[in-house]
């Protein structure tokens, strides 16, 4: 994501070939970005972190807890220290002409956050792998002007799926993730007269599918108690495979 004069990585969670092949896509490469946000240290959004920072030396922006979890993960590689700058949840800082605001999220990391992040003229936000959410969270989402959302699971899949049942409490509990239903709930409550676009992403690929994941959040907000309906703007699913489309905010 950016601006005309700064853009940034949100997590690194594929192989470096294939961050660089998504960045080619939109005419521009590795050395146009200014820095990874890293959310957790999970290894499905840290897995090209390592060698994104020690091919372009990158700089990295975690929590402290974070980057002492992403340190003590071997598949990543040796990271030179200068490259990781502390960040704080609820303390701003900022790359270039973009603000960002590390908002806390509940999910089973060492210090995960979100990021809305925002210039002088609009504001967004990336919140994905929180298993549950609150006021404090939701007043921090106002006034968006674009939103990428977790949409992670079809409940009645994954409860007849075939992960082993702990795992499925996990993503179920409140460190784990929002299901299709509670994506589309929490949309309810950020909606505005001006809210531009929201992808739907991180959804898990055994356990739901683009079009169930589209349909469910849509119906969530269509017969949610909110004054909006899903036509009254634009909702897009994130690709698996392939970069998506590029969505700009006016």
């Amino acid at each position: 994501m950016g601006t005309d004069d700064c853009h940034v990585l949100i997590d690194a969670g594929i192989s470096g070939k294939k961050i660089e092949n998504g960045l080619n896509e939109f005419d521009m490469t590795a050395t146009d970005m200014h820095g990874i946000l890293v959310t957790h240290e999970h290894i499905d959004h840290i897995a090209g972190l390592g060698v994104m920072a020690r091919r372009y030396h990158m700089p990295i922006y975690a929590t402290k807890a974070t980057i002492g979890a992403i340190k003590c993960t071997k598949s990543v590689g040796n990271i030179d220290d200068e490259l990781f700058h502390p960040i704080e949840a609820g303390v701003d800082f900022t790359i270039g002409d973009i603000e960002f605001e590390p908002l806390h999220i509940s999910h089973d990391a060492a210090d995960p956050v979100a990021y809305r992040f925002k210039n002088e003229n609009h504001a967004m936000a990336v919140v994905t792998d929180l298993g549950t959410y609150d006021d404090a969270l939701v007043s921090k989402l106002q006034n968006l002007d674009g939103l990428l959302l977790e949409a992670n699971h079809d409940i009645n899949m994954l409860q007849t799926g075939a992960y082993p049942y702990p795992l499925k409490r996990r993503i179920m509990g409140d460190s784990g993730h929002l299901s299709n239903e509670r994506s589309g709930q929490l949309l309810c409550e950020l909606l505005h007269d001006k809210f531009g676009s929201v992808i739907l992403g991180h959804l898990s690929k055994e356990n739901n599918y683009e079009k169930l994941a589209y349909e469910a959040v849509r119906l969530e907000v269509t017969m949610g108690d909110n004054p909006y309906k899903a036509s009254d703007f634009p909702m897009y699913v994130a690709k698996r495979d392939r970069a998506s489309d590029r969505i700009a905010v006016e």
